[in-house]
């Protein structure tokens, strides 16, 4: 009975682990899936999204307004970050050689993580995250902590809004036109730019909420936080199939469940061996990924 209760303790654990990476690895998707960029900022924008959060948690306290309050500071922040470094960092090399792009994006990367290190109010060294009281709640014999719950109920309610903005909102037909054919789009009166910058817009509104998700249930925030969770939701976006929505979520979670078993039964210093292994394995059978497809190029 203790090894059953353990198993469904670390299956919530993976499930709060995964759900962040989830979030996080939907901003990588779906930008890679309209202008086919790896936007390797993205877990630098998490970070700014956290000390957002922190600023706010700090100032008002953890208490539920609070916590809303902190939610949509972020990620007005962060959508307003992401829209400036799409206009003036990304979208002059839309047309240039994937790799300068490419190469943009980490220097956007380092410009964010030292500029944080360099603000007076920031600054280089770990501060500790202000989080609700944390207790355990029983469910079905199981004890399972309220910080999982809020992570879990939280990334859900994220994922459900972005399902729905992409597929029943005229925005998100927008979204899916360019990501076919930018041209065709165009041509049909389709904004291009706008819709391209509301995409990174919304990466990093997720980027945020996965921020203060992440710095709660992981309570410290430092510049450069944004590199470890960034580089794992990459994996899960590739995992579950780079440009696929679904397989974000899914890479995402599976990618969460495995490092928290790994954790759990094996020992921590195999987590990060265990997730590229998973990768690798994934990439070897399905190069795609999980639920991306293989498109055929003309030569």
């Amino acid at each position: 009975m203790e090894i059953g209760n353990m198993i469904v303790r670390q299956l919530v654990n993976g499930l709060s682990l995964g759900s962040m990476y989830a979030l996080i690895a939907l901003g990588y998707t779906m930008v890679y899936g309209i202008v086919k960029l790896i936007n390797f900022a993205h877990g630098d924008i998490l970070m700014v999204g956290a000390y957002c959060g922190f600023f706010v948690l700090s100032s008002w306290g953890t208490n539920p307004p609070a916590l809303a309050a902190a939610f949509v500071f972020s990620m007005l922040m962060c959508a307003v970050l992401a829209v400036l470094i799409e206009r003036f960092a990304y979208r002059p090399l839309r047309t240039a050689p994937r790799l300068n792009s490419l190469i943009t994006a980490i220097a956007v990367s380092l410009i964010l993580q030292n500029g944080a290190r360099v603000l007076p109010f920031i600054g280089p060294d770990p501060r500790q995250y202000p989080t609700p009281e944390t207790f355990n709640v029983d469910i079905a014999s199981v004890s399972v902590s309220n910080i999982d719950l809020i992570v879990i109920i939280l990334s859900a309610f994220f994922m459900i809004v972005l399902n729905y903005i992409i597929n029943k909102t005229k925005t998100g037909k927008a979204m899916r036109a360019v990501s076919f054919d930018m041209q065709a789009a165009s041509l049909m009166g389709i904004s291009v730019n706008k819709t391209i910058a509301f995409t990174f817009a919304l990466g990093a509104v997720l980027a945020a909420a996965g921020g203060i998700l992440y710095a709660t249930a992981y309570p410290q925030v430092d510049p450069v936080m944004g590199t470890m969770p960034g580089l794992k939701a990459f994996v899960a976006a590739v995992l579950g199939g780079i440009g696929s929505v679904p397989g974000a979520m899914l890479g995402g979670y599976i990618l969460g469940i495995a490092e928290t078993f790994t954790k759990g039964f094996l020992s921590s210093q195999f987590a990060d061996a265990i997730s590229f292994a998973i990768l690798i394995v994934i990439l070897l059978v399905k190069p795609a990924g999980i639920m991306g497809s293989t498109k055929r190029e003309k030569v």
